[in-house]
């Protein structure tokens, strides 16, 4: 994938990272997840689609709530992952390797379309039209997000450091906590009925820390493999140095639920 507006128009790839996005970045608490549950989206008797499903987290987490989930994903090493491991629990969740933009359901086949960590690499002109149709009527859009927060972790801000050493580049530098914002084209067919955000510390070993950073976008998506190797070498040395084997990063999470307006 490449878009100007990410990276500086740096080419990443998803699918180069699929065996640590599997491993490492499956760390969305139980609180995450029920909250969702409590906007009542997602649950038995609904049927979900997972735009950008990567690995399968969100379906996979939420099975246990009993709607029925298709996971798309544009990766096709993404979306092995996500078949593998969710037959592995026997988890029935339809996974299909496809861009977002090019879904073609049945009219009104769903009640949500969710999109997490993924919502803004998607082209609003083309796949709002896409949502009008396959959602019911009264559907939902929900838009998840979560990131650490380098201006108020110490451990976070010096993994980023290294990240940008590698990846000057690199735009998911510098979060603070805000709203998630819809685009102009998906408010013209949808309304914000609720958003939220919040703090929330993680817990994390070094490895397990580690293995999270080589797995953004910065990193394990488009470094080179030999820029990989010196960056895994330089961070390890670092968490040596910086952090202790078991602790916790801040993050925040944000929600946003929009409404389809006809």
């Amino acid at each position: 994938m490449k878009n100007k507006d990410i990276d500086g128009g740096k080419e990443f790839d998803w699918g180069r990272t699929s065996e640590a996005y599997a491993k490492y970045r499956d760390i969305y608490p139980d609180e995450f997840y029920k909250k969702i549950v409590s906007r009542g989206l997602c649950v038995r008797g609904q049927s979900v689609l997972d735009l950008g499903t990567g690995t399968g987290v969100l379906p996979r987490n939420m099975y246990l709530y009993g709607a029925s989930w298709t996971g798309v994903d544009i990766s096709p090493e993404q979306i092995a992952m996500a078949r593998k491991m969710a037959e592995a629990k026997q988890m029935n969740i339809n996974f299909i390797v496809c861009p977002a933009e090019d879904i073609e359901f049945e009219r009104k086949s769903f009640d949500v379309v969710t999109a997490c960590q993924c919502f803004w690499y998607f082209d609003e002109q083309r796949l709002i039209p896409k949502l009008e149709q396959i959602l019911k009527s009264g559907g939902r859009l929900l838009v998840l997000y979560m990131a650490w927060l380098p201006h108020e972790d110490d451990i976070a801000a010096a993994s980023e450091a290294l990240v940008l050493k590698y990846n000057p580049g690199w735009s998911g530098a510098n979060e603070r906590m805000h709203p998630i914002e819809a685009g102009k084209r998906t408010l013209d067919s949808f309304k914000v009925v609720y958003s939220d955000e919040w703090k929330l510390d993680l817990p994390f070993t070094r490895e397990s820390w580690h293995g999270r950073m080589k797995a953004c976008r910065g990193v394990g998506a488009s470094l080179s493999d030999s820029e990989i190797a010196a960056w895994e070498r330089e961070h390890l040395a670092l968490l040596e140095r910086i952090a202790p084997e078991r602790f916790t990063v801040r993050h925040y999470a944000a929600l946003c639920e929009l409404a389809l307006k006809n």
